[in-house]
């Protein structure tokens, strides 16, 4: 189905729900403006009204992906890197070049040696018309190996390139690239390089002719004899014209390496297609073991399978040494407490916790004026989250003086008037200082958390002082937002800014404030203050969804730079905790339209990109723009959710220790049609790693389950068959015991132990 065809049909189903100021129009009346200006999640509403709820399918169809940038390179760019290697190189994702000028300073960082490719007799640069590209994709759909083809006048040039995780090859960010002939007799390929510095002068960036380029012993090389590319095939040299030339037919492939740091070195050998295929080889296994290294997660949607393999990719490929990077290349290129602590807890929820464990110090390290207390609580969560992951207490204490004087902060820096931390930033966007929420809630956490680890690492005179001080927090905490909020509106509001310094906002993304509050509620929704399921909780999260915070499952804002083609946008890995309420809530429906907006409007296409931002107006038919992609933390929410709708451990007696467990409690319906089968192995969690393998055998009226439990004892655990509608389970049973069932199809396995079977039993309703 083309846009166009997808828009007419997406404001005919959505006519009936879509409530704008009271009204409800009908499908005739529904602009395209009019489904943006929602207060409710007009989309989400829908898809969670079809059969078996929200899927991929429906969220695709409503808007054109995510492919644009503010960039001169226009398209977005692909990060290749080895495994938290200092050295990345820049793909431009339509195909036009490597490490190309963005011209876009401060938002963009240049780097390294840019290169152009163009085909044709004509010179058109890869990938300039849309309609003619095929891509980008990736290599069994999740491997940081990008592939294109691009039609130009009777020729189909395919393009592939990797970056190189050979050690040495590494260090110069060395490009692989490959360019064949997939229809046409014969084509031409020519690549320009820019040999220019990047030169500083009077705090400006600038760009500065460094002299003409030499092609020797199959290499092109600078004034300096270092190598910027490495050819094989029948690549020539123009010297009047300063470009590379070639001539490509379907049995004479094109070869080039393009080191993003030249290199001192002379090359004695043409590339050659052997040379190419051992580099990509060791390039896949380098990646496909760090990938085994992990929990191990089989759905029978392959963009599932494919999207959080590529996003654990990207998000190796963003780290540096052990420095957890929100982006690269760009403003973010730096390492945030809030949601670098995120990206850290999605690795650690997906087994890589040794790489966790060195990437934690430098966030607790790192430090911000204006927003201390923010980072103070957000850095001992983190701390927190590792211990019940691992139970490594040698770990905490060993990493004593970094944590300690973030507790000493939190505990001697209340202040004796209202019993709150000091007033800071509201957040780090917004520079008006007040008694915040998010810090005050947050800072709470952390300390009641840690107090309770260290309480059970046998540090009970530690863990006292700590409790106390968090026990007195936190009712100062609860009593200063009821003399702050809003019951004259309906849900009641819950201002950030407490004692008067925030109003209530009918519609959040109206302006820049508004917006900030729908960025930062999620925060304070999960940090659980008010308790498990209190109202103030709940109305936090009914204000999102019924005054414009929400849509498609993603949290809303409002952009005030002028880079996008409207202000109507979605920021969704701060609605990270959002989504982990939902669950808790056992709201599943509503959690998967997050899950699956995310997956199909979250990212981009096939390569599982995403940014701080996306915008949800199109840019034309061929997409949308993204801020600044690819982002750490933006991975970390699809990473967390794919997780938690499989694995859920939760504190739900609001004692700071986890006791439950819940395995296979929000899968979509569709995951147990008849045949399919649903995998995690090797999940860590609070009490220790889980795998389940549930397969479902509707014609045979079952659903079978193979448990492995945690070693840890576990106060409770479930597990749930959510088959599809229409269906129904009857009974249950394990090791010839029978189970009770409840009227959602779970099964309490409270005090089992090591691997046993359970078996449900289903009808048709």
């Amino acid at each position: 189905m083309n846009y166009a065809r997808g828009m007419i049909f997406t404001l005919l189903i959505l006519g009936a729900s879509m409530v704008w100021g009271g009204q409800t129009p009908q499908p005739s009346m529904v602009t395209y403006d009019e489904v943006f200006r929602s207060k409710t999640d007009v989309w989400g509403e829908a898809a969670m009204r079809q059969e078996n709820g929200a899927s991929y399918e429906f969220f695709e169809q409503l808007l054109p992906p995510l492919r644009y940038v503010n960039a001169e390179f226009i398209h977005y760019p692909v990060v290749l890197s080895a495994p938290k290697h200092k050295q990345k190189a820049r793909f431009v994702s339509n195909g036009c070049g490597i490490n190309k000028l963005a011209n876009r300073e401060p938002a963009w960082k240049e780097l390294g040696n840019a290169v152009t490719f163009r085909v044709g007799d004509r010179e058109e640069l890869y990938g300039q018309e849309l309609s003619k590209l095929d891509g980008p994709h990736l290599a069994k759909g999740y491997l940081p190996i990008v592939q294109l083809k691009y039609r130009e006048y009777g020729c189909v040039y395919g393009q592939e390139a990797f970056l190189s995780t050979d050690p040495v090859f590494a260090e110069h960010g060395a490009v692989f690239v490959k360019f064949t002939l997939a229809e046409g007799k014969t084509g031409e390929l020519t690549v320009h390089v820019d040999n220019l510095e990047r030169i500083c002068k009077d705090g400006k960036m600038g760009l500065k002719f460094v002299g003409r380029l030499k092609f020797s012993n199959n290499c092109l090389v600078d004034k300096d004899g270092q190598a910027l590319l490495w050819s094989g095939g029948n690549w020539r040299w123009d010297e009047n014209w300063g470009f590379l030339k070639a001539d490509i037919t379907p049995d004479s492939d094109q070869y080039l390496v393009v080191f993003t740091e030249p290199w001192k070195t002379d090359m004695q050998e043409k590339l050659a297609e052997k040379i190419y295929d051992t580099h990509r080889a060791k390039t896949i296994e380098t990646w496909q073991k760090l990938l085994d290294r992990g929990m191990q997660v089989q759905t029978p949607e392959e963009v599932v399978n494919n999207a959080w393999r590529a996003m654990l990719v990207t998000t190796f490929s963003l780290i540096r040494d052990n420095i957890m990077w929100y982006s690269a290349h760009n403003q973010y290129q730096a390492l945030y407490v809030g949601e670098g602590s995120d990206a850290v807890r999605s690795l650690m929820l997906w087994g890589f916790l040794d790489d966790a464990s060195q990437l934690i110090p430098p966030i607790i390290r790192s430090y911000r004026p204006g927003v201390v207390y923010h980072r103070a609580g957000f850095k001992l969560q983190l701390l927190d989250h590792y211990y019940w992951l691992t139970r490594d207490a040698d770990y905490v204490e060993k990493n004593r003086e970094l944590w300690l004087p973030e507790v000493e902060r939190i505990i001697n820096d209340r202040n004796s008037e209202n019993g709150l931390l000091p007033k800071e930033r509201y957040c780090g966007d917004i520079p008006r200082h007040v008694y915040t929420l998010n810090s005050n809630a947050n800072s709470w956490r952390g300390l009641r958390d840690t107090a309770v680890i260290l309480e059970e690492m046998g540090n009970k005179e530690e863990a006292e002082k700590m409790l106390a001080a968090a026990s007195q927090f936190r009712p100062a905490i609860i009593k200063a937002v009821e003399q702050s909020e809003d019951r004259g509106v309906k849900p009641p509001f819950i201002p950030l800014a407490l004692f008067g310094e925030e109003k209530s906002y009918d519609v959040l993304t109206a302006d820049k404030e508004g917006s900030y509050w729908d960025l930062m509620a999620p925060y304070i929704i999960g940090s659980g203050v008010f308790g498990p399921g209190a109202d103030r909780e709940r109305w936090m999260v009914e204000y999102l969804q019924q005054h414009g915070g929400i849509c498609m499952g993603m949290i809303r804002c409002r952009s005030t730079s002028e880079y996008w083609v409207n202000k109507s946008n979605l920021d969704d890995l701060y609605g990270l905790r959002y989504t982990l309420k939902l669950l808790e809530y056992d709201d599943v429906e509503k959690a998967l339209v997050s899950f699956y907006g995310k997956l199909a409007q979250g990212c981009t296409r096939d390569t599982f990109y995403d940014g701080e931002a996306t915008c949800l107006k199109p840019m034309d038919q061929y997409g949308r723009q993204i801020s600044l992609p690819p982002n750490s933390t933006a991975n970390a929410f699809f990473l967390w959710m794919l997780r938690y709708i499989m694995v859920q451990d939760w504190d739900m007696n609001d004692d700071g220790k986890p006791d439950t467990l819940r395995l296979m409690y929000a899968t979509p319906r569709r995951w147990l049609m008849d045949g399919q089968t649903i995998k995690i192995t090797n999940a860590p969690t609070a009490f220790g790693e889980v795998s389940v393998v549930m397969q479902s055998r509707l014609k045979t009226g079952e659903v079978v389950a193979e448990v492995t439990a945690p070693p840890q004892p576990c106060p409770k655990m479930l597990l749930r068959a959510r088959v599809p509608q229409g269906w129904k389970v009857i009974s249950a049973g394990a090791n010839g015991q029978s189970l009770p069932v409840d009227e959602t199809g779970a099964v309490d396995l409270t005090g089992k132990k090591g691997a046993f079977t359970v078996n449900f039993k289903v009808k048709q309703d």
